[in-house]
């Protein structure tokens, strides 16, 4: 009970990460695809106004995942470690090139300088993520040993693991689009708003028509998982389908009430359907969340400190999204000292 209890504190975290991070590096991947200079100056400001004041609160969720991880099964960790490590060091540079690059492109003030940056931080917003998903279905495959030491190559570069990092990518673009297209709504700009529904509308296009294919490739290389897809998790999976659909519609309405809800909704349904489907194992198909736990009063203190870390951080988290959702947060502008303008060199 205690270790099941732990599954959960951690696949709390996983679906926050998912969430959080995933609009994050959404909006990177619109940074990336945004045009040249001129055309992408206006959805770039978006991007950098939106994601300033809460772009490093996101990525503390994987630092939970991964301290609830290792404290609570080790085992677990262990093996995912010695096999993923390529991937999982993929990604750690990717969030690392990708923090440097939001942070220095704003600071520099010379064009060339900030093209190298912006391009670091919009490539690495989809190679990580791209990661991340290989990751996910590398474990939910039953790729990874028991033991550790799997095939470092072979462990993330098959089909569901592809499957995996396309959809990631095609989910964090989504919930960007989505995010990004109500804080254009809430700062009045229409062209900006218009830009991020079609790319919204784009985005779910592609990730409904990826999961359509993806049931074929997991029929074939991931069969527990397709068959609990479409068994015990199937109810998260039919209400993920209705909840991108309602999205779909109110963005082809023009609607943003209740949108970023409905599009987070359908996105944590996902997320839910796969470890719903993967339960009781924590690596795919072996290793029972009970044998991979860690000594019981070690459990119950990695409980205690994430209940007291929760009433400390959750409103102080939740402060910072309200006031960033109204941009209470957005630096206020500097009429009589104008910037000076960015220099070619």
């Amino acid at each position: 009970m205690t270790a099941n209890l732990v599954a959960v504190f951690l696949f709390i975290g996983v679906v926050a990460y998912s969430l959080l991070g995933g609009a994050d590096f959404g909006a990177g991947f619109w940074d990336l695809t945004a045009g040249g200079a001129d055309r992408g100056r206006q959805p770039r400001h978006l991007i950098d106004t939106s994601l300033g004041p809460v772009w490093e609160a996101n990525h503390t969720w994987l630092v939970y995942c991964l301290v609830f991880l290792w404290s609570g099964f080790p085992t677990a960790f262990t093996a995912i470690t010695t096999t993923l490590y390529l991937p999982l060091g993929i990604a750690a540079l990717g969030i690392v090139l990708r923090g440097a690059g939001f942070a220095f492109r704003k600071a520099t003030l010379r064009t060339g300088e900030q093209r190298v940056y912006g391009a670091a931080f919009a490539a690495s917003s989809v190679l990580t993520p791209y990661c991340f998903g290989s990751i996910a279905g590398a474990i939910a495959s039953g790729r990874v040993p028991t033991g550790g030491d799997g095939d470092a190559v072979g462990s993330w570069l098959n089909p569901t693991a592809a499957l995996g990092g396309v959809l990631a990518v095609l989910v964090c673009a989504y919930l960007g689009a989505v995010y990004l297209n109500v804080a254009a709504r809430q700062q009045r700009s229409p062209a900006l708003e218009r830009c991020f529904r079609d790319r919204a509308l784009l985005a779910s296009v592609l990730t409904g028509a990826v999961s359509v294919a993806g049931i074929f490739v997991l029929r074939q290389d991931a069969p527990r998982l397709f068959h609990q897809l479409g068994h015990r998790a199937l109810a998260l999976v039919v209400l993920a389908a209705l909840c991108g659909i309602t999205t779909v519609l109110l963005l082809l309405r023009h609607r943003s009430t209740g949108l970023r809800a409905l599009a987070t909704a359908a996105v944590a349904l996902v997320v839910l359907g796969w470890g719903v489907a993967q339960y009781p194992y924590l690596l795919g198909t072996h290793l029972r969340i009970a044998d991979a736990a860690a000594p019981d009063a070690t459990l119950k203190v990695t409980i205690g400190v994430a209940v007291v870390a929760g009433l400390l951080i959750f409103p102080s988290l939740a402060l910072l999204f309200l006031l960033a959702g109204r941009g209470r947060l957005r630096p206020a502008p500097q009429e009589s000292v104008p910037a000076p303008p960015p220099r070619d060199s």
